[in-house]
């Protein structure tokens, strides 16, 4: 298992990384491709995960084969083929449609802390998954998700929250994944034993 490091991130093997960050404690799985997209601390995805123009947020966990902000082609147009914006690819005297890609770029997802996106899940661009909201498997996410709430299916529909609402009030003002290395560190035992609400009630009062 890879010793993870404050300084860089742990980028796996076969990974293409293009105008991208990232925070403390962040790993790239195998094979993946990060594009235009900034990685919170302790933020990781597994491999063959393709994440595009995305600001992902500290502790997101993203699993194997997911795709984070799919682009899309111009299919209002006469024709939708690639040819329309990387012309340079077919012609010598055609440059590249520079506005389409910046327009693409522009596009963002946000992923809360400590969400959880499932295998195989698609989330679509514009898209805002709230703080500790869950993803499951093969979900194709088209709309704004709330803080702690799971959804699933194709388009995702919110299941149920993981908490009531005062116990996600109370995690929210609580905002445990803002905590340093170190309070992290002293806490791990109860985050491991402890419940949230019995969590909340020993560092919340």
């Amino acid at each position: 298992m890879p010793k993870l490091s404050a300084e860089r991130p742990f980028v796996h093997p076969g990974c293409q990384i293009v105008n991208s960050t990232f925070g403390a404690f962040c790993e790239v799985g195998e094979g993946s491709r990060v594009l235009n997209s900034d990685f919170g601390d302790y933020a990781y995805c597994d491999r063959m995960a393709d994440i595009a123009n995305t600001t992902v947020g500290r502790f997101a966990n993203i699993a194997a084969m997911t795709r984070i902000g799919p682009t899309d082609h111009p299919y209002t147009h006469a024709a939708q083929h690639h040819f329309l914006y990387r012309s340079s690819y077919y012609w010598d005297d055609a440059e590249d449609d520079a506005a389409f890609f910046a327009a693409r770029a522009a596009r963002r997802i946000v992923l809360g802390a400590d969400c959880w996106i499932g295998h195989g899940a698609i989330v679509k661009p514009e898209v805002t998954l709230g703080i500790g909201a869950v993803v499951a498997a093969g979900a194709v996410v088209t709309k704004d998700v709330d803080p702690f709430m799971i959804v699933a299916g194709c388009p995702a529909r919110p299941l149920r929250s993981r908490f009531p609402q005062a116990v996600i009030d109370r995690l929210l003002a609580l905002a445990w994944w803002d905590w340093s290395h170190d309070r992290l560190r002293a806490a791990l035992m109860d985050f491991r034993a402890l419940k949230a609400e019995a969590f909340l009630e020993k560092y919340q009062g």
